[in-house]
């Protein structure tokens, strides 16, 4: 009988997706066994600090892929929205299981929707990519940084600390969470992150046997637009620190086309910039690539080059702080 140890963060989200890629695979596979290694990682430890000046999503993944690489686990499951651009050497990203929801939710204890939120309210999220939208659509909100796990945020709701908040809908549906006031914030005004929704298994890229037990879990049309989306974002040489959004989606019956809907943004949310492309479902990366150079030339190289340059000049002091010694 075969043994396999699944590497995961300890929070509840983490842990539900692990479980839940842990049923799925014993379902496949009655004859495995299947336990969770629990990790804490840098970016669990670090509450208090934004994302983009500690070192962005990779701080959630570098102890957990160091498990991998040491053979203290066969496998790990990460949030796909989560999971950097670059994987280590030695590394894949093995499976893409089904895509859950990828819009983001705005939460509120009385408001219903962004038009009821009062002059200067105060909205939470630790995300450049959301602040930006949200500013675009209006100005006048005082975005405020919030960090920590699903429960925490909400907690952070309920007692008054903001007026809304905006989270992942597929991590509230996965935990059965919510607000008495939710609106989805749709893809015609509201982008999501690359990957959004998305779970995806990391393992030794040399282990056919796992990539043998682990072929049923793969989505190919989850696979495809999580492709789509990362190629885009890799174009951009994007990040936590840039408020880039993009979602794929397949279009037509027989599921050989995607549309792939990119934006770049300044963080006041003054300027962004926006387009849309078709494409070959079986050539996802050239779809990405080619949105890309699309909404380069539209005006985003500029916004971006300005938001290099700040984080540049910024760097020395401010970011050193939390950089690992």
């Amino acid at each position: 009988m075969q043994k396999l140890t699944i590497a995961t963060r300890g929070s509840r989200l983490a842990l539900w997706q692990a479980q839940w890629v842990r049923e799925r695979l014993l379902a496949a596979h009655p004859a495995l066994e299947a336990e969770l290694l629990i990790l804490k990682t840098r970016g669990d430890i670090i509450q208090d600090v934004p994302l983009a000046k500690i070192g962005g999503k990779g701080l959630f993944v570098r102890e957990i892929e160091k498990a991998l690489l040491d053979g203290q686990a066969d496998l790990a499951v990460h949030s796909m929205k989560d999971l950097p651009m670059q994987l280590p050497e030695g590394l894949v990203l093995g499976v893409i299981t089904e895509r859950a929801a990828t819009a983001d939710l705005l939460l509120s204890e009385r408001y219903r929707s962004l038009a009821e939120l009062p002059v200067g309210a105060r909205v939470g999220t630790s995300s450049l990519r959301r602040q930006a939208q949200l500013l675009a659509l209006r100005p006048d909100l005082k975005i405020l940084s919030l960090r920590g796990n699903v429960d925490t945020r909400l907690g952070k709701l309920r007692d008054g600390h903001f007026e809304a908040i905006v989270m992942a809908e597929a991590g509230l549906e996965r935990l059965g969470l919510g607000a008495p006031c939710q609106l989805r914030l749709g893809p015609d005004d509201f982008l999501p992150a690359a990957g959004q929704g998305a779970l995806g298994v990391e393992f030794a890229a040399a282990n056919r046997d796992l990539a043998a037990l682990l072929s049923p879990l793969e989505h190919a049309p989850s696979r495809a637009c999580v492709t789509a989306e990362r190629s885009f974002l890799a174009a951009l040489d994007g990040g936590c620190q840039t408020p880039i959004a993009v979602l794929a989606r397949v279009m037509d019956q027989a599921g050989r086309e995607l549309t792939l809907e990119g934006l770049v943004a300044d963080v006041r949310g003054r300027r962004l910039v926006r387009g849309k492309l078709a494409g070959s479902f079986d050539n996802p990366l050239e779809l990405g690539q080619r949105l890309a150079d699309q909404l380069l030339r539209a005006g985003a190289r500029e916004i971006l080059e300005e938001i290099y340059a700040s984080l540049a000049a910024d760097e020395s002091a401010d970011h050193n702080r939390y950089r690992p010694r």
